[in-house]
């Protein structure tokens, strides 16, 4: 089974056991997120959502907060000007833990699973 999701505007493809980096969430590492805004669910039978499933939720557990690596800007204007930025973007790291589609089908991380043998506790 596997599941789109919308987190802080952005849209991600799911399954049990994935790694996914998103935007910063406020949650301590180790603790569960519930994720609501679930707009499809594939598998054996299909559920889409208008504009979402009712009853579906997708369960995740923070792993990692950090920052990615730095990306520079250069602009130049006329005359030769140049102007050297730096960016680094929060984010948080999530394992997807569950995927329940609100009609009583759950479909879970193997215990065997390689994240849930490295990240989870």
């Amino acid at each position: 089974m596997y599941s789109v999701v919308e987190i802080k505007g952005h849209q991600y493809k799911v399954s049990p056991g994935d790694l996914i980096d998103v935007e910063k969430i406020d949650v301590e590492e180790g603790k569960t997120v519930e994720l609501d805004k679930v707009l499809f669910i594939g598998g054996d039978k299909t559920l889409v959502g208008a504009p979402t499933v009712t009853g579906a939720k997708v369960v995740a557990q923070v792993v990692k907060q950090g920052r990615t690596r730095k990306i520079f800007v250069l602009r130049r204007s006329p005359g030769g000007f140049r102007r050297k930025n730096g960016h680094r973007q929060n984010f948080t790291g999530l394992v997807i833990t569950e995927i329940n589609d609100g009609k009583g089908g759950v479909a879970k991380m193997d215990a065997g699973h390689k994240n849930a043998k490295r990240l989870t506790k």
